[in-house]
């Protein structure tokens, strides 16, 4: 079994493995061990607020406090923003281990000085598996492409939807929410055209529901238009470019790309 073999079934054995569980992705969901946290354990939304905003900024391996003040309550004195980071965080740790033993140190959120992250080697979070499984995807996609179909499958299996969508009018989240649509889009054309000559209407699903995320994706729409000439549907392939159009248009005032021109073209001849 390949070394990519072997990551691809840890990445897939990982989230029943790990302690905290953590959905982001169309949902905010965490649970540990096999209990929901829930809105009662949380308490205050300030304590949702500080635990999202570390899962937002996991790979930064250290959150100084004032840094995380600065960002979830910048409107706040520095006494007041004081307080709440403490509030908060107690509610962070009375919330994930609630019979933790006093003066013991918390499992799921690391202190060292003043900086706090979380340990990630307890922790399955749904938006970096995801990220990892592409990841993997595209080292597998030149000589080990079913590998590499797999782990996008996987990948495109894990999103439900935008990321934190209670956070959406956060600044703090708008970088990371971006980041993963793009991500998610590109595995979805991905897999999409490694299936076009096999599974011409698989693509046409994968292509729609990538359009059902950002309808202004006019590579979803090149390939969709490739893969209902590829089944020999032409009048479906047209309807695919005028849509485009349309979109296009009225979003951005945009005609589209001059390769989806010609694509249009040798298929209307």
């Amino acid at each position: 079994m390949s070394d990519l073999s072997d990551r691809l079934n840890r990445l897939e054995e990982a989230q029943s493995n790990a302690r905290l569980r953590i959905i982001t992705m169309g949902s905010f969901e965490v649970s540990v061990d096999d209990r929901t946290v829930t809105p009662t354990d949380w308490g205050r939304d300030k304590s949702i607020q500080l635990f999202q905003f570390l899962v937002t900024n996991r790979s930064r391996k250290g959150l100084h406090k004032e840094q995380i003040i600065s960002r979830l309550w910048e409107n706040l004195n520095s006494d007041e923003g004081d307080r709440n980071f403490k509030v908060a965080l107690h509610g962070v740790n009375k919330a994930l281990e609630p019979q933790r033993l006093p003066r013991t140190d918390p499992a799921y959120v690391l202190r060292q000085g003043s900086s706090y992250q979380l340990n990630l080697n307890m922790t399955w979070i749904d938006a970096l598996a995801m990220e990892e499984l592409i990841s993997l995807a595209y080292e597998a996609l030149n000589d080990q492409v079913d590998l590499a179909i797999r782990a996008l499958r996987a990948a495109i299996h894990l999103h439900h939807g935008i990321y934190l969508p209670n956070r959406i009018y956060e600044d703090w989240t708008t970088e990371e929410r971006e980041r993963l649509q793009v991500l998610v889009l590109g595995a979805y054309l991905t897999l999409a055209e490694n299936l076009l000559i096999h599974a011409p209407l698989e693509t046409v699903r994968l292509t729609e529901e990538a359009l059902q995320i950002d309808n202004t994706w006019e590579d979803a729409y090149y390939l969709q238009m490739k893969a209902y000439n590829q089944r020999g549907n032409r009048p479906a392939a047209i309807k695919t470019f005028r849509r485009c159009v349309q979109v296009l248009d009225r979003e951005f005032g945009l005609d589209p790309l001059p390769e989806t021109q010609k694509l249009f073209d040798s298929i209307s001849q």
